[in-house]
This record gives structure tokens, sequence and C-alpha cells, in this order.
């Protein structure tokens, strides 16, 4: 009986920690949403006061202020201004990294990237976009941050799928050079963009498809010239 007690009183013990997990994953995830949305927030009010006064111009209080919030709670989201400025690196990173994640596992890579950029590129606001570009054109300390920042980011994110697609460690030349053509092609569209206006993520696309052909079209040469050695 004691033994049967014990047994029931475990499944009944079980039975609550495992109706708890989904509980516990859902204000886990509530918090995580919340704190995406104020980091939002944030860098819309920041990006807004930077491209009116001036990067150099303007201080965390001053942010803080324009978004009614505390400077301390700045600090629990931002370690410095600067930081605001590499959100959308990170959150174009990872939502390529999920739309690349969709892709079929035998498509060529380049071009399951240019699908995926195009997704990505197309669910992020142009308005924000733009603003924060022109922020960072026309501060030269941020730009190098920025550009730090996406080769850290998205280029080492591009290179790590490059180099799983080709069996290759991402650290290795062709996924790391194939992830940098990639990237400045991505930034080239950008700047054609803010001049020329238009869709920026076809604009993207248009791109990386010559990327795509080139980078086709010179691989097959180097494979018709391995054939010729191979039948001298």
């Amino acid at each position: 009986m004691v033994t049967g007690s014990r047994a029931a009183k475990a499944e009944v013990i079980t039975a609550v920690w495992k109706a708890k997990l989904p509980a516990a994953s859902l204000v886990q995830k509530t918090r995580e949403k919340r704190s995406e949305l104020m980091i939002s927030e944030l860098e819309a009010v920041a990006l807004a006061i930077f491209e009116k006064r001036g990067f150099a111009n303007v201080n965390v209080e001053e942010i803080a202020a324009e978004a009614q919030i505390s400077t301390r709670t700045f600090y629990r989201y931002f370690a410095a201004k600067e930081d605001v400025l590499q959100v959308r690196i990170r959150r174009r990173a990872e939502a390529l990294r999920d739309a690349l994640a969709e892709r079929p596992s035998d498509e060529p890579p380049l071009h399951s990237l240019r699908l995926a950029v195009e997704v990505a590129v197309s669910a992020e606001d142009p308005v924000l976009l733009r603003r924060w570009i022109d922020v960072v054109a026309a501060t030269p300390s941020a730009l190098r941050a920025v550009l730090g920042g996406c080769i850290l980011t998205l280029n080492a994110m591009m290179a790590e799928f490059f180099g799983s697609r080709l069996s290759e460690p991402a650290d290795a030349l062709v996924p790391t050079m194939l992830a940098a053509a990639a990237g400045g092609v991505i930034k080239a569209a950008e700047t054609r963009w803010l001049l020329c206006g238009g869709n920026l993520a076809t604009t993207m696309s248009q791109g990386l498809k010559v990327l795509e052909e080139a980078v086709d079209t010179g691989l097959h040469t180097v494979g018709r010239g391995k054939d010729r050695k191979s039948n001298k």
C-alpha cells in the first residue's frame, strides 16, 4: 500500500511538473516579446533623435527622456547608445537564418540565400531602415562599428550557412569569401536603394542574382578547364 501510494504521489508530482512546463515557457516567451518590443521602441526613438540632431549630439539621458523611461531602464537593454545601431543587424541575421532554414537542402546555396534575403528584408520597416542607414552614413565612428557588426554577425552567419551546404568549416576560404561577396552585394543594394528608390528586397534579390550567375559561370568554367586537363 505504501509503495502504491508513493508511486501515485510521484505520478501526480510528475504530471504537475509537466503541466507547469508550457506555462513557464509561455511566461518566458512573453518576457522576451516585451523585451523585444521595448528594444524596438527605443531603437525607433533613438534613430529619430539621431537623424534630427546628429548621433554625436545626443546622449542616453535624452533618449530615455524622449522614450519616457528612466536612464536605468535604457541601460537594462543597451550598454551604450552605440548599441542601438546594432539592433537592425542582429534582427536581420536572425530573420535571414530562419528564412534559410526553410530552404530545401538540395537547392544551390547562393540561390537559397537570394530567396531568403528577399523574404527577410521584405519584413523590415523601410522608413526605419532608411533612417538607420542615413544616421550610420553621417557618423564615421558609427559606420566603423556597424561594418564590424555586419562582419561579425551577418557575414559570419552566412559563412556558417555556406559551410554547412558545402560540407566545409564556416571559416574555410570558400564559405568566408562567398559570405563576404554576398555581404558586399547587400550593402551595394542598400546604397542603390537609397539613391534610386524602389523596393529594397527586390534590389537585393537582383544584385544577388548577378552574384549567383557569376559564381555559377565561374564554377562551370573551372570545371571545363579541369576536364580539358584530364583529357590531355
